[in-house]
């Protein structure tokens, strides 16, 4: 994304927080591109969900290991 000074200015840090969250932030002046906004720390703020899936799979059958108690708690 790039936006112009003035507007750079007036919504710095919302700006800032884009650039954390790891989009593009090129601030310039006249249409032409001057400085970019970039994070000191490159670890991304944001979890990625889903990095996991399919690398732990439950078989135990948990209904029906536990019946007796499940029946127990709630007769």
């Amino acid at each position: 994304m790039q936006v112009n000074l003035h507007d750079a200015k007036t919504h710095l840090s919302r700006y800032v927080e884009q650039a954390l969250d790891g989009d593009d932030v090129v601030i310039a002046r006249a249409g032409k591109p001057l400085v970019k906004l970039v994070p000191v720390d490159t670890t991304p703020r944001r979890r990625k969900l889903g990095f996991m899936r399919s690398q732990g799979i439950a078989t135990a059958d948990v209904k029906g290991d536990f019946a007796a108690d499940i029946n127990a708690m709630f007769s």
